[in-house]
């Protein structure tokens, strides 16, 4: 994840060349102008991006910006021979009535759905945590779409195979927790992983909670062959030792 490592003044080139070095097959988080020079290292663009988190489809003034800008990713997804795009709900605003917010999220990603459909692009719509607020990225508070059982709900009124959940272990863990019980519960709804260590979205090391190695194993369990992406903000030294160890401790038997 790019943007994780942009704070530590690792350049994505860098960052690239360290993926290959430990055996990863893609990057996300970068700027698409950086996706050739990923690419031509061999890696794949794992997640296209598109319209933000924080303006999204819960509210009216934003329908049309989201259209535009996912179906902008679906088709440069498609260019690229990426295979995923990200989508979210957007912020609370004043006045908001969630059942309509809901309604309108699931109406505008029905817009867009057809065209990931025909390109064979998964949109992954990823739940987020309101609580954290240890730091900067950790949490984001009125967030729409914190509840993962919610955010399952939305995805089944949507009705599309290529059109899942991002399933951000950090976040559910805080938002939800029980996060093995719900892989296996919503297995057939998951079409991405991210990770980090709660609390701080630190590395996933012995100083914070998360139990990794058999969390990763039931991922394995449930037949998911695709991307499992490290989204946790280094804090070690070096920060290649930190992703370094955690691709160690993501790598089960």
């Amino acid at each position: 994840m790019g943007w994780c490592f942009g704070g530590r003044g690792v350049k994505t080139g860098q960052l690239a060349e360290w993926c290959v070095k430990l055996g990863m097959h893609g990057m996300e988080g970068i700027p698409q102008t950086a996706y050739k020079e990923v690419m031509d290292l061999g890696l794949e663009i794992s997640l296209v991006g598109s319209h933000g988190f924080s303006q999204g489809p819960c509210n009216p003034r934003h329908t049309d910006m989201v259209i535009e800008k996912l179906k902008d990713g679906i088709e440069l997804a498609s260019r690229i021979k990426a295979k995923r795009v990200i989508t979210f709900t957007g912020m609370r605003y004043e006045g908001m009535d969630d059942e309509k917010a809901a309604q309108l999220c699931v109406d505008t990603w029905k817009k867009v759905v057809p065209l990931a459909e025909k390109k064979g692009i998964t949109i992954c719509f990823e739940h987020l945590n309101s609580r954290a607020t240890e730091g900067k990225m950790t949490g984001h508070a009125g967030y729409f779409g914190d509840d993962v059982d919610f955010c399952v709900d939305l995805i089944k009124r949507v009705g599309s195979e290529n059109f899942k959940l991002l399933f951000d272990i950090y976040h559910v863990e805080i938002m939800n927790g029980d996060v093995i019980r719900r892989i296996r519960e919503y297995k057939d709804y998951i079409g991405h992983y991210h990770t980090a260590g709660n609390p701080g979205r630190g590395e996933i090391d012995g100083t914070q909670e998360i139990n990794y190695p058999p969390i990763i194993r039931e991922i394995v369990k449930t037949g998911f062959t695709d991307f499992i992406a490290q989204e946790f903000i280094p804090t070690w030294e070096d920060p290649f030792k930190s992703l370094e160890h955690g691709v160690k401790v993501c790598t089960v038997k």
